[in-house]
């Protein structure tokens, strides 16, 4: 069994490569030394060799750079000096946004291979463009529409008239009804989009269903991790803005609206008609209420229950959520005053 420690087994990875310094400087954007090194792969700085490439995101990693290995190191400005004479410094102020381009360069995005899967089933008014990639046992129903170069993946269900555009990946397993997905949307295995929000009123005979007439709309560059559940809006859409990212096990009732480019820990649990604004960051297993609004910014920390609404830029914690600094400044308190008097 191969048991090698370093990053991105050819067994399941593509791979490319060797690649000249030159060549990895320039996917990273940044200049370096005059060098006929040759690299054949990323690997972490401990276990790196003179063949390979790593990075350093933060200080806090000064003494492990300090005994690297690694050909090459993705470094910040402040940190060359720490980077030990057998491997050649590339500087730049974004160590981890370099390291991403240099991932792409060594291991490329799958392409996709066009074709259906014998058996999977595709209705007859469904309009699937040439380019679109179906595996195995998945299904496409009736009038849905999938967009140049889609990955469907084995045992996926694209419900009726569900639209998928261009360049999206559909992980195994993944049931999708009553969505509009934008371009280069992401669904990892697992994943339920659009099923009926938990929506009834109660009456004297119980439990009564309200129809739930709205969609899912996922905008350009959504991720949506594996197991997640997306319920479609009773009234109006739930909306997942462009480029935000969502984990594993992360529950979106509905009418739910999240803005541009947040992101979403897992186990978190948003209750119908929140509104999330831009660049927000929930917390794992952080829950909001219905109807609170988060602002432009905020962030929201792990386990919090948010019970009413985030000013934009707030940070806060606990349940219920309140300001970071003011529950902190409430734990010193309380240690100072359990401390045992001193003599």
């Amino acid at each position: 069994m191969d048991r090698s420690i370093s990053a991105g087994n050819p067994r399941f990875f593509a791979c490319t490569g060797p690649h000249p310094l030159a060549t990895v400087a320039a996917a990273a954007g940044c200049s370096f030394p005059q060098s006929d090194l040759l690299l054949t792969g990323l690997a972490a700085l401990e276990t790196a060799g003179p063949s390979e490439i790593s990075f350093v995101g933060h200080r806090r990693h000064a003494a492990a750079l300090a005994k690297t290995h690694a050909g090459a190191v993705l470094v910040r400005p402040d940190m060359q000096a720490n980077v030990p004479a057998g491997s050649v410094a590339l500087i730049t102020a974004d160590p981890p946004g370099g390291w991403a381009q240099v991932a792409k360069l060594f291991h490329p995005m799958q392409a996709v291979r066009p074709g259906i899967d014998r058996s999977a089933v595709v209705a007859d008014s469904a309009v699937v463009d040439a380019s679109v990639e179906v595996r195995a046992h998945a299904v496409i129903d009736a009038h849905a529409e999938i967009g140049p170069r889609c990955r469907i993946g084995p045992g996926a269900v694209i419900g009726e008239g569900v639209v998928l555009g261009p360049d999206c990946r559909i992980g195994a397993h993944v049931s999708i009804s009553h969505a509009i997905l934008g371009a280069r949307v992401t669904i990892f295995p697992g994943a339920r989009i659009g099923q009926e929000g938990f929506g009834f009123t109660i009456s004297p005979l119980g439990f009564q269903t309200v129809p739930q007439l709205g969609l899912v709309i996922l905008e350009d560059d959504v991720e949506v991790g594996a197991n997640t559940t997306i319920d479609r809006g009773s009234l109006r859409d739930t909306v997942i803005g462009t480029g935000t990212r969502l984990d594993n096990l992360v529950q979106i009732a509905h009418n739910v609206r999240i803005g541009r480019y947040c992101a979403v820990a897992a186990l978190v649990g948003i209750s119908g008609s929140a509104e999330i604004g831009d660049f927000v960051v929930l917390g794992g297993q952080a829950g909001l209420a219905d109807h609170v609004r988060v602002g432009t910014r905020a962030q929201v920390g792990a386990q919090a229950g948010v019970m009413s609404d985030i000013d934009t830029g707030a940070v806060v914690v606990g349940s219920p959520a309140r300001p970071a600094r003011e529950v902190f400044r409430e734990i010193a308190t309380l240690k100072r005053l359990a401390r045992p008097n001193q003599a």
